[in-house]
C-alpha cells in the first residue's frame, strides 16, 4: 500500500489493513447494521464487575466504523503498486472525528467511513503521524456514538480484551476475537528508521482489515488501537496504547500535526545483563547507544555509553517513557537529564530540537 505499510510487509511485521488483493471484495461489499444498532449499555464504573462480551460488543459496534481508501490514479498496471485498503477506525466525538491507522490512509487520495448502520461519509484527513501510526479523519456527521477511551496504566498482563475490527472486509458488521493481554511496553522494528514502542501485545486475533479498530477491555472501554500482527507466529498481535493514541490524536484535532521533541540518541533498553556488563548500579534505564553528531543531545555532553534514568525529575524506565517523554515536551523546552556515566550519577541540561524528517 503506502510507504509505512510496505516497511510492515518487508518485514516479520504485517499491517491489519486489508490489501489490494481483495480489491474486488472490498469494493462490492456493503457494510451492513448488526447487532449493534441495539442501544449500548452505560460504562460500568472501574470498581464495579466487567460487561460480558455481548455486552461489551453491544457497546462498541456503534463506534466502529469501516473504512475505505482509494490511491491515486496512476495509470500503473503493476500488481505490485498500492491499492485499495480496507481498515477499520473508531469514532473519537460526535461530531465526526474518527481515530485509525496512519499506515492505511498514508497517500490515499479519497477516504470513505462507512457507519454501523451502512451510511458512507467522504473522509477528509485531518493529520497523521507514522510513528504511532496514528492518525484523525473527519466525515461531515454529527450525533456520533464516541468510544470511552481507558487507560494504558491500569493495564495487566493476562487481563481479558476484545478485538474489533473489519476483518476481510467481511459483510454483516465487524469481526470480534477475544483474548489476553501477552505482554506489555513491547517495542518493534517497522523499517530502518521506525522503532514502535510501549505496545501491546495480545493473543486476541488481529487480521486484515483490523486496522485502526479498537482493542478492548471488559469494561468497554478502549485500551489500544490494533496495528499490526508477526508473520511468525499466531497469537502474536499488537495494539498502539491508547494513552499514546490519544495524546497523539488530540494533537491533530488541534493542529493538524504532531510535535514532539527531539534529543538526538539511539536509545536501547537496558536490562539487568547490560548493566552488570557495563558497571552501571542501576538495573532500568535508557542506554545512550549512539549520539547523534551535531544534536542537542551533543551539545548538552552525552556520549554513547551513558545511561538516562531521568528527565525532568521523570523516571525514564524504558523507550517506553522516553517516548512518552518527548511527546509530551515540544522542542525549544530546556530539560533536566540525570545519567549514570559508568558508577558515576552526572545532571546536565539540553535544548529539545524538532524531529528531523527523515
Amino acid at each position: 500500500m503506502t510507504r509505512q505499510s510496505r516497511k510492515y510487509r518487508e518485514g516479520k511485521w504485517r499491517s491489519t489493513a486489508l490489501p489490494s488483493a481483495l480489491l474486488v471484495l472490498a469494493v462490492l461489499l456493503a457494510v451492513a447494521c448488526g447487532s449493534g444498532s441495539e442501544s449500548a449499555a452505560d460504562v460500568s464504573g472501574a470498581s464495579g464487575e466487567g460487561l460480558s462480551t455481548v455486552d461489551v460488543v453491544r457497546q462498541l459496534t456503534p463506534s466502529v466504523v469501516h473504512v475505505l481508501t482509494i490511491p491515486p490514479r496512476t495509470g500503473d498496471t503493476n500488481p505490485a503498486s498500492p491499492g485499495i485498503g480496507v481498515g477499520t477506525g473508531i469514532i473519537l466525538q460526535s461530531d465526526g472525528y474518527v481515530l485509525t491507522n496512519n499506515h492505511l490512509i498514508d497517500g490515499a487520495e479519497s477516504i470513505v467511513v462507512t457507519l454501523h448502520n451502512g451510511e458512507s461519509y467522504s473522509a477528509r484527513l485531518v493529520g497523521g503521524d507514522p510513528n504511532p501510526d496514528v492518525a484523525v479523519v473527519k466525515i461531515d456527521a454529527m450525533g456520533l456514538k464516541p468510544a470511552h477511551p481507558g487507560s494504558a496504566d491500569s493495564l495487566e498482563v493476562g487481563q481479558d480484551v476484545i478485538a474489533i475490527g473489519h476483518a476481510l472486509a467481511l459483510p454483516g458488521g465487524p469481526t470480534v476475537s477475544k483474548g489476553v493481554i501477552s505482554a506489555l511496553g513491547r517495542s518493534i522494528e517497522a523499517g530502518l528508521q521506525d522503532t514502535f514502542v510501549d505496545l501491546i501485545q495480545t493473543d486476541a486475533s488481529i487480521n486484515p482489515g483490523n486496522s485502526g479498530g479498537p482493542l478492548v477491555n471488559d469494561r468497554g472501554e478502549v485500551v489500544g488501537v490494533n496495528t499490526a500482527s508477526f508473520n511468525g507466529g499466531q497469537g502474536i498481535n499488537f495494539a498502539i496504547n491508547i494513552d499514546d493514541a490519544m495524546t497523539v490524536s488530540r494533537q491533530l484535532i488541534e493542529r493538524g500535526s504532531v510535535e514532539r521533541g527531539y534529543l538526538g540518541i539511539a536509545p536501547l533498553n537496558l536490562t539487568p545483563v547490560i548493566a552488570t556488563h557495563m558497571g552501571v548500579p542501576v538495573q532500568e534505564g535508557i542506554l545512550v547507544a549512539r549520539v547523534v553528531e551535531g544534536s542537542d543531545a551533543q551539545s548538552a555532553g552525552l556520549q554513547g555509553g551513558d545511561v538516562i534514568v531521568a528527565m525532568d525529575g521523570q523516571p525514564i524506565r524504558n523507550t517506553g517513557d522516553l517516548s512518552k517523554f518527548l511527546l509530551d515536551n515540544h522542542p525549544g523546552q530546556r530539560i533536566s537529564v540525570r545519567l549514570y556515566r559508568g558508577e558515576s550519577v552526572l545532571e546536565t541540561e539540553a535544548t529539545l530540537g524538532d524531529m528531523p524528517a527523515f
